[in-house]
């Protein structure tokens, strides 16, 4: 296959269409789990590129403080909400989010969409040889074209030396759908830094995704899950590389969705 080359036209730019909910410092889309599926497939479809991510507690407190993080955000062309405390603090503003909508859980999903729409599917990130088995079991369970994957080491601060070579492999296999497993807020920053570099290629940031289903990484069982407590789980997991993160970090989500709701009962933040 040749390689393929960015498309310059100019294009109207990608809208879900449904409303979105402020919070912090992001903006995430209203949709059902269903809807984000047939949204992404739009997306890919459309051919104009462009990258979806998955927002979370941690997110809505990373950026914050984190320009590149907040940057790259901006400039989704879809976001979900990846977080019940999200989900349930929606209920108290001025749009409710219907459900938690996992990059991890999208993944499977949009391979079935892939296979049914001939996509072309490369698989970056993870460890060494992880993005290779899932290759294998999703081609297996659902006949998608992956058509490559690598587990490339990722700075975000490497600029074009690191960046293009990692592109250039990518485009040469002019994939419609690229899955990024680089962890956060590595693969965000990452994926905003490339995504005009990569045409017509969709990018989605999908976290732990390849390691649930390689079995390399034990996830929440869906009971406790839905019920808004894999964090929890995780931590018990991977304390001593997860503990800042949820017990510093992410508290800082309560003074954040107080001044949501200041700002909307008529109050301005301070």
């Amino acid at each position: 296959m040749s390689t393929a080359t960015p498309d310059t036209k100019q294009t109207t730019p990608f809208t879900t269409g449904h409303p979105r909910l402020s919070i912090g410092q992001l903006a995430i889309d209203q949709l059902t789990f269903e809807e984000a599926v047939l949204e992404i497939g739009r997306l890919v479809d459309s051919r104009q590129g462009g990258y979806v991510f998955t927002a979370n507690v941690d997110h809505v407190v990373l950026a914050e403080d984190n320009a590149q993080f907040r940057e790259a955000y901006s400039r989704a062309a879809i976001s979900v909400v990846d977080g019940m405390p999200i989900v349930w603090a929606s209920k108290a503003l001025d749009v409710a989010l219907p459900e938690r909508i996992a990059g991890s859980d999208l993944i499977l999903p949009l391979m079935k969409l892939g296979a049914e729409r001939k996509w072309r599917v490369y698989l970056l990130g993870a460890g060494p040889g992880v993005a290779e088995k899932v290759a294998r079991i999703v081609g297996e369970k659902f006949g998608v074209e992956v058509v490559g994957w690598d587990s490339p080491m990722v700075r975000t601060d490497a600029g074009d030396a690191q960046n293009d070579p990692i592109v250039a492999s990518i485009r040469e296999k002019d994939p419609h759908l690229l899955f990024v497993a680089l962890g956060s807020p590595k693969q965000e920053v990452w994926i905003s830094q490339v995504s005009k570099k990569l045409g017509p290629t969709v990018a989605i940031g999908v976290g732990a995704g390849f390691d649930f289903i390689a079995g390399t990484a034990k996830r929440a069982p869906q009971w406790i899950a839905k019920a808004g407590f894999e964090w929890l789980y995780r931590l018990a997991n991977e304390p001593k590389r997860l503990w800042r993160r949820y017990i510093l970090n992410d508290s800082r989500f309560a003074t954040i969705l107080a001044r949501e709701l200041w700002k909307r009962t008529g109050g301005k933040p301070e």
